[in-house]
């Protein structure tokens, strides 16, 4: 649904391991990437995030008095990563009383596919996070599993994680990583409340605590 109060977006993403920020502006007639900055590197996202929003402002010639909302992917994703987005997007969220929609980070590939679609990104521990998409609408999924189990059905392609992509046997397709016209177009209405932000983990972190251990 259109919000004529809904023009100027930041879009960031950590779900997987690029680093992906940028400003959209929604037009009547499309979405239009004003700035974008992706750096992939999975050992960096704190460090990268912030830069790279201000970066993107700059490229797009504006500030963060500009922007009317926040878009941030939600995942699936590990669990460090994943915070560092949805903690940066709450924060400015907040700081400058715009709303801020997550989506799921799967469905900023497979929303720009068309046919029926399998999308795939890096879980880690041998396995990938998973989802399906009919022209562009999930139709299942997501979730994690190692690539053998993962139900490809009727699926004519794969996107997401080339080397993850790669372990089936179907043709790879873009995109490859969440895609900022892909996270703003994810989001359903804008005009209503955006509900909390939910993290997709979809299994516990690797981290535990002492009590959790027995200890």
């Amino acid at each position: 649904m259109e919000s004529p109060l809904i023009r100027t977006v930041l879009a960031v993403d950590t779900a997987t391991p690029a680093v992906t920020a940028g400003v959209v502006r929604r037009g009547d007639d499309g979405l239009f990437v004003l700035g974008r900055r992706i750096v992939v590197d999975a050992r960096a996202h704190a460090e990268l995030l912030t830069p790279s929003v201000l970066a993107a402002l700059e490229d797009a010639r504006l500030t963060m008095a500009d922007l009317d909302a926040v878009v941030v992917g939600c995942g699936p994703g590990p669990f460090t990563g994943l915070r560092v987005g949805m903690a940066t997007a709450a924060a400015l969220g907040q700081a400058l009383g715009v709303p801020v929609f997550g989506v799921c980070s799967l469905d900023a590939i497979g929303g720009q596919t068309t046919g029926e679609v399998l999308v795939v990104t890096d879980a880690r521990r041998r396995e990938v996070y998973w989802a399906r998409y009919r022209d562009g609408i999930r139709f299942d999924g997501p979730a994690v599993n190692s690539a053998a189990d993962v139900p490809a059905g009727e699926a004519a392609a794969v996107a997401g994680s080339p080397d993850h992509a790669a372990l089936f046997q179907l043709p790879v397709i873009a995109p490859t990583q969440p895609s900022l016209e892909g996270l703003v177009a994810a989001v359903d209405d804008w005009s209503a409340t955006p509900a909390p932000l939910v993290p997709l983990y979809l299994r516990r972190p690797d981290a535990k605590t002492l009590a959790e251990r027995g200890l």
